[in-house]
């Protein structure tokens, strides 16, 4: 029989499943994980010097594969202790899966990896009472969680993670938390590639960070930083910053609903990702300096929204190695001003001339009609974007590779 005092030692001195898993790790000899109903894992304990691909992903992805677990039949394949010894693929090592369930509740999975088989002989009561004592912890966790809140890290991993069912759920937690104070902000994703240390825990960039923004918490997510800024912080050190350490770092516009913050990480993680294959060396770069560039993206891929005139100029810019397109929309947003047109094209005007005529007469498209701007704008801005690959043109005070 297993000595289980340690783990009832973990249950009544803290409503924290971490040490409780490691615990349980160590008892048993083997790698185990918790995860909840949605199947993000929740801690797990990876002995020293065992390594196993596919459970260091999904620790380091934070969730378990639901197919594997959605194959299970829960009535018919389990052993005398409820459980389900199974083979995963792309792993030599089998798993024991087990649920966890208190006071009828079912509350989420718990896994163990099984590399010397000998799980098996772990006696019926033990595991059972192993899988009670972590099926409370989990209870109330989740119970202290919901009631307290806690920092502003835990709140924002688990937003940005998906793992609250509405705004009324994280917006009841977040107010016993530091983020209750919240009223408008910036989120800011600082990117380590180039940094001397990806070890953020403890290091000179941590520090200044927190001098600079005694009221933000950075964190690790991702293998970002993340930080969250008030409306009235200077982001203008993020400037120096960045050229100091070597650090890509992208900058949110102001927005109000905290619990927005996942749609707006994951537009700022889209950009500093085409940033990276577009630059070299660091940056520090703000969304407003690139949101017609993003907002083209959202329509870049429905070419039957594009109106066919400016498609009739895209076929003869290409066919004739001419610019059409381009003249045309910058034509267009320089309000039809012709040495505005010159000036931003650096072309001669007689050469300017000789293209809106090509495209008045030629082409029989109207570009002095005030319905048919915005139009021939957006699809000529597209064409440039998709086809041409002018991203410059729609970046605002940032030079692209």
């Amino acid at each position: 029989m297993a000595d289980l005092s340690i783990l009832y030692h973990d249950l009544l001195s803290s409503s924290s499943l971490d040490s409780l898993i490691v615990d349980t790790g160590r008892l048993l000899g083997c790698p185990v994980l918790v995860a909840d109903v949605s199947f993000h894992v929740l801690g797990s304990y990876l002995p020293e010097g065992f390594h196993d691909e596919v459970f260091e992903a999904a620790i380091k992805r934070k969730e378990i594969t639901y197919e594997v677990l959605s194959s299970f039949d829960w009535q018919m394949m389990t052993d005398k202790a409820g459980a389900i010894f199974s083979h995963v693929d792309d792993t030599p090592y089998i798993r024991r899966f087990s649920r966890l369930i208190f006071e009828g509740i079912k509350l989420g999975y718990l896994v163990f990896v099984d590399p010397k088989l000998s799980l098996k002989d772990v006696p019926v009561e033990d595991m059972r009472r192993i899988e009670a004592i972590i099926a409370k912890q989990l209870f109330c966790q989740e119970r202290h969680d919901k009631l307290y809140g806690s920092n502003s890290e835990e709140l924002l991993t688990r937003l940005l993670d998906g793992r609250f069912s509405g705004p009324s759920a994280f917006h009841a937690q977040a107010q016993t938390s530091p983020l209750s104070d919240f009223q408008s902000g910036k989120l800011v994703i600082i990117d380590l590639g180039l940094y001397h240390s990806k070890d953020f825990k403890d290091d000179t960039l941590k520090k200044e960070l927190k001098q600079a923004y005694p009221k933000a918490e950075p964190f690790l997510y991702q293998d970002d930083v993340l930080l969250l800024l008030s409306e009235g912080d200077d982001d203008l050190v993020l400037d120096r910053l960045s050229a100091r350490y070597g650090l890509r770092i992208v900058i949110s516009d102001i927005f109000r609903d905290l619990y927005g913050i996942r749609r707006v990480y994951k537009a700022l993680r889209k950009l500093k990702d085409h940033l990276l294959s577009h630059t070299s060396g660091s940056f520090t770069a703000r969304f407003g300096q690139f949101r017609e560039l993003m907002l083209l993206w959202r329509i870049m891929d429905r070419p039957e929204l594009l109106d066919p005139r400016a498609r009739i100029l895209s076929v003869y810019d290409r066919e004739h190695d001419s610019e059409l397109c381009l003249t045309l929309y910058t034509y267009l947003c320089c309000h039809h001003s012709l040495q505005a047109t010159c000036e931003k094209l650096f072309t001669h005007k007689n050469t300017v001339l000789y293209r809106l005529r090509k495209i008045r007469d030629d082409m029989g498209i109207d570009i002095d009609e005030p319905e048919e701007i915005l139009s021939l704008a957006l699809s000529c801005a597209v064409i440039l974007l998709k086809e041409e690959h002018r991203d410059q043109l729609f970046v605002h005070g940032f030079s692209l590779a």
